[in-house]
C-alpha cells in the first residue's frame, strides 16, 4: 500500500493503534489495517485522541489546540481567516500550510486589539459578538454583570459573548425636553386651571445622571411640577394671564438652586398653554367686551369732541371774514351740484328775473371792488 506525499498514515492492529506512517511504500500486514489522513484537512481519528497523545511521533507531526469550555480560537491559514474553533482539542498536520491562532478566554469580554474589526464582522463570528455604536452626539456608559466600568466615546465597540453579561447605555448629549401638559393648579384667587408647561434641558455628567440617579426624566418632572404648583398657587389669575414668561423664568431659576444636581443642565422653561374652565373663560370674555366697548365709546366721544371743536373754530371764523362765509356757503352749493345731474326750471319770466337779481348784484359788487 502507498501513502502519498499528501497524506500520512496511521497503523492499527485488531482495533488498537500501533504508530505513525509517513509517505512511503507497505506491505499488508497480517491483522493489520492503515488509516489514511490528507494532510490539508484537520486531522480526525476514528479513535479518540486520548490515546494517540502516547506516540510522541505524531505528536510531533501535529499542532494541537486544546480549548476549554469557556475558550474559544480563530484559526488563520497564510495569515487570512479561516475558521473558529470551539471547545475541545483541535488537531492539525505540520508543515503543509502556515497556520495561527488566536485562543480567546471568554471569561474576558474585552476584544484584543490584535484582531482587526474585518474578523469579528465574518459570519461565523459575529454570532460570538455583541457590537454597540455610539453616535457622535452620545456618551455610552458600559456595565459588566450590571457593574458600571467606564465611559465610552462615540465610536464602534465589540465585546465577547461569554461568561459575563454586557450592555451598553448611551447618553443623548443633544437638547432635550419634558412637558407638563394638563396640570390641574389652584390659583390664589381659587381659580382652578391647567397648565402645559415645556423645559428643555441637557445631560452634562451621564455617569451621575444615569449611573447614581434612579429614572431621572421622572425626577425632573416631579421637581418642575413642584415648583410650579408653588408659584402659579401664589398669583391670581390676572397675574398668570399678565406673567406667562415671567413664569417660566421664575421656574427655571428655582429648579437651577432647589433641585438636587443630576448631571443636567436647564436651558429654558416656559408657559406654553393656560387651559380655563367653561364658565372662566365666559365670564372673561364678557369681561373684555364690555372693556373694549368702553374703550370705542371712549374714542367715539374724543373723535365727536375733535369734531364740534373744530365746527366751533370754523364758525368763528366765517362770522369774522364775510368772503370766508360766502365761499364755504359756494362749497357746499358745489356739493350739492355735484349730486345733481339735470335742472328743470317752471315759471316763466318771473323767475328768470328773479336769477338776474341775485346773479347781477353779485356780479357789480365784483367789478366795483376790483
Amino acid at each position: 500500500m502507498k501513502i502519498r506525499k499528501d497524506q500520512r498514515g496511521l497503523l492499527f492492529k485488531e482495533g488498537e493503534y500501533v504508530k505513525f506512517l509517513p509517505p512511503g511504500n507497505y506491505f499488508s500486514l497480517l491483522g493489520g489495517n492503515i488509516e489514511i489522513h490528507q494532510v490539508l484537512n484537520p486531522f480526525v481519528s476514528r479513535i479518540d485522541f486520548s490515546f494517540l497523545r502516547n506516540d510522541p511521533i505524531l505528536m510531533k507531526e501535529l499542532e494541537i489546540i486544546d480549548l476549554k469550555d469557556n475558550e474559544i480560537a480563530i484559526h488563520f491559514e497564510e495569515d487570512k481567516f479561516k475558521s473558529v474553533l470551539k471547545t475541545g482539542i483541535h488537531a492539525f498536520w505540520k508543515g503543509i500550510k502556515a497556520r495561527s491562532f488566536i485562543k480567546i478566554n471568554l471569561d474576558d469580554p474585552f476584544v484584543s486589539e490584535e484582531i482587526e474589526r474585518s474578523i469579528l464582522m465574518k459570519p461565523e463570528v459575529k454570532d460570538l459578538v455583541s457590537s454597540y455604536a455610539v453616535e457622535s452626539y452620545e456618551k455610552g456608559l458600559l456595565f459588566i454583570e450590571n457593574a458600571f466600568v467606564k465611559l465610552l466615546e462615540p465610536g464602534n465597540y465589540f465585546y465577547w459573548k461569554g461568561t459575563k453579561s454586557i450592555s451598553v447605555i448611551k447618553a443623548d448629549l443633544r437638547q432635550l425636553q419634558t412637558e407638563i401638559t394638563g396640570q390641574e393648579i389652584m390659583s390664589k384667587d381659587k381659580i382652578p386651571l391647567r397648565l402645559n408647561f415645556v423645559c428643555q434641558y441637557k445631560i452634562t455628567d451621564p455617569i451621575q445622571c444615569l449611573v447614581e440617579i434612579k429614572d431621572y426624566v421622572s425626577q425632573l418632572y416631579i421637581h418642575l411640577q413642584l415648583v410650579l404648583r408653588e408659584y402659579i398657587g401664589s398669583l391670581t389669575l390676572d397675574e398668570i394671564l399678565s406673567k406667562k414668561e415671567e413664569i417660566g423664568s421664575y421656574v427655571t431659576e428655582k429648579i437651577k438652586t432647589s433641585m438636587p444636581s443630576m448631571g443636567l443642565e436647564i436651558l429654558f422653561g416656559g408657559v406654553k398653554d393656560v387651559i380655563l374652565p367653561g364658565e372662566i373663560k365666559e365670564i372673561l370674555n364678557q369681561v373684555l367686551i364690555a372693556e373694549k366697548k368702553a374703550q370705542a365709546n371712549v374714542i367715539m366721544r374724543r373723535e365727536e369732541t375733535a369734531s364740534t371743536r373744530s365746527l366751533l373754530n370754523t364758525a368763528k371764523l366765517m362770522e369774522e371774514n364775510a368772503t370766508l362765509y360766502k365761499l364755504k356757503e359756494l362749497e357746499y352749493v358745489e356739493r350739492i351740484s355735484e349730486k345733481i345731474s339735470q335742472i328743470t326750471l317752471t315759471g316763466g319770466i318771473q323767475l328768470i328775473d328773479q336769477l338776474k337779481g341775485l346773479l347781477l348784484p353779485l356780479k357789480d359788487d365784483t367789478q366795483k371792488k376790483s
